[in-house]
């Protein structure tokens, strides 16, 4: 298990990184506040697509936190990482806890509860949640992204 004093951060044109942080509500706010701060640096994306891609990220972070280690004795951690692949257009955003997230499947349908992962794959072009022993893995992938470019005015002069 990765812990948090291993954490690292990473944060580029082409990538998000933030691993081995801490499971829980403050961790998936702050690292939710940095990704916007990411997204609104490096790509062209309208209001309506960033929040899109914040709120999808902010629930599988909240599920991580909130679920993956419920019935575990002690606090875990969660890894998050984006990639853009500017030559295709597509942000991949990845969540991965090493906990356990309870089956929707197995749980009575309730007003009040069930929304995170209905809602990330509506906000996302494609959406899988990989669940195993060693944890769970969501992934989320947008398409048509463009990064935003340097025009001469603003790049540096030698």
């Amino acid at each position: 298990m990765i812990d948090s004093v291993s954490a690292a951060n990473v944060s580029n044109a082409e990538r998000f990184t933030r691993l081995g942080i801490a499971a829980d509500g403050h961790a998936a706010s702050r690292v939710r506040e940095e990704f916007g701060q990411w997204l609104d640096a490096h790509f062209s994306l309208d209001p309506v697509r960033s929040s899109d891609l914040v709120l999808a990220t902010n629930e599988a972070l909240a599920n991580a936190a909130e679920f993956a280690y419920a019935s575990a004795d002690q606090p875990g951690t969660m890894d998050v990482e984006a990639a853009f692949d500017p030559g295709a257009g597509v942000l991949t955003v990845t969540i991965a806890d090493r906990g356990i997230w309870r089956d929707r499947s197995t749980l009575p349908p309730s007003k009040a509860r069930g929304r995170g992962i209905p809602l990330m794959e509506a906000l996302s072009d494609s959406t899988s949640i990989d669940r195993s022993q060693a944890g769970t893995r969501v992934l989320m992938q947008w398409t048509g992204v463009t990064g935003r470019t340097v025009s001469s005015e603003t790049a540096p002069t030698e």
